[in-house]
């Protein structure tokens, strides 16, 4: 998914190995771009055409494992394979105890931040709460008339506010997948990003525009906080090399759980296959220690593998470490807590937009809290 062509070669290098060790499979790559992917897969799956091995990940794919569309992975890979993944990143690609996707590389959220608009509001370290956020987001706004933090509410992007939910204690469903987030702790969730947009600390494009956009708004400058993966900051250096000189990385903002995301690409293979045992030996050769490894590196992502992980490369930040090589010892500390923090379920994108669209209704102030998070508990438990 979307890695050509900045990975053109690493993969054709790759799949030359593959071929060689392996002379009876030959290997065609197509890459695909991330807008494309979802209606690509969902009608090549439909239509039987789907390829012997997908990059995807597993909030999506869980979404075809419902309709039983990927290899049952469990009957094929004894346990002791399994056990050279990272346990609670290996449990992210499975549904209903039974696995349809082997991890590949990760992102963990770090905060990304610009230190000259830091100095300019007062502001002397980067939050490491959503506590500490609100309360930079004011400094900052008064002082620089910058914002803070770009955060979306777009129902059908990004799940950080989702994410951010779990980081503060709400538990989205419960054992029966009916609606748990209507409580205390949901109210206070709830409460804490209508405080934010009404008080003008996040930008009003909040309600229309994508993760795209906190890109974007930091490397304009109009933002001070970028939470995102290291791998953006490669993108920073080349399109707003200014920004990237003031960018420093911290830890993921977090709430009072403590808990850290982590984003995963798997790798998954279609049910309907002529080729299952050659497709999952090169699922598994792409995934092994070596090749994550020289992926993550790379890619400046995070490997999935418990001894690629291990490597030296991800804790020591060499004597003139750049941005991006603090970013990654950052990200690479967090995997101790860091976990997929919106659990694989079913319809898992209609529980973002029924909690989005009357959260934006409360922002909009056209409910009350309490009432937005009535109505997406019942829209919720309508349809689950």
């Amino acid at each position: 998914m979307q890695l050509q062509p900045e990975f053109t070669d690493y993969f054709k290098q790759l799949i030359a190995n593959f071929e060689q060790a392996n002379p009876d499979i030959q290997v065609r790559w197509v890459d695909v771009p991330w807008a494309d992917m979802e209606r690509k897969i969902l009608t090549a799956v439909s239509a039987k055409t789907a390829p012997d091995v997908v990059n995807l990940n597993p909030g999506f794919a869980s979404q075809l494992a419902e309709r039983n569309a990927w290899l049952d992975l469990d009957s094929k890979i004894p346990p002791e394979t399994k056990q050279l993944y990272l346990p609670n990143i290996w449990k992210a690609s499975t549904l209903d105890n039974k696995s349809f996707g082997i991890p590949w590389y990760l992102t963990t959220r770090v905060a990304i931040y610009n230190t000259e608009l830091f100095k300019q509001a007062g502001v002397s370290k980067p939050p490491t709460t959503y506590t500490e956020l609100a309360i930079a987001a004011q400094q900052i706004h008064e002082k620089t008339g910058k914002y803070a933090v770009f955060t979306t509410v777009v129902p059908e992007d990004s799940a950080e506010i989702l994410e951010s939910f779990v980081q503060m204690g709400v538990e989205l469903v419960d054992a029966q997948g009916k609606a748990a987030f209507n409580t205390p702790q949901g109210k206070a969730a709830f409460q804490y990003w209508v405080d934010l947009y009404k008080n003008g600390l996040i930008p009003k494009e909040v309600l229309t525009e994508g993760h795209r956009h906190a890109i974007d708004l930091y490397q304009r400058g109009d933002t001070a906080i970028l939470a995102s993966g290291a791998e953006f900051l490669n993108n920073i250096a080349t399109n707003a090399p200014a920004i990237a000189k003031a960018s420093a990385s911290a830890p993921q903002i977090t709430g009072e759980t403590g808990k850290k995301n982590v984003a995963v690409m798997n790798l998954v293979i279609p049910r309907d296959t002529n080729s299952p045992d050659a497709a999952l030996k090169f699922a598994l050769y792409v995934t092994n220690d070596a090749n994550q490894l020289d992926f993550a590196k790379a890619a400046n992502v995070l490997p999935s593998t418990v001894n690629a992980l291990k490597n030296p490369y991800f804790s020591t930040a060499p004597t003139n470490a750049t941005s991006a090589d603090q970013a990654r010892v950052v990200s690479a500390q967090q995997m101790k807590d860091a976990e997929v923090l919106v659990p694989v379920m079913k319809n898992v994108k209609q529980l973002q937009k029924a909690i989005y669209s009357n959260l934006q209704a409360a922002m909009l102030e056209q409910k009350s809290v309490d009432q937005a998070i009535d109505d997406a508990a019942e829209q919720w438990n309508s349809q689950s």
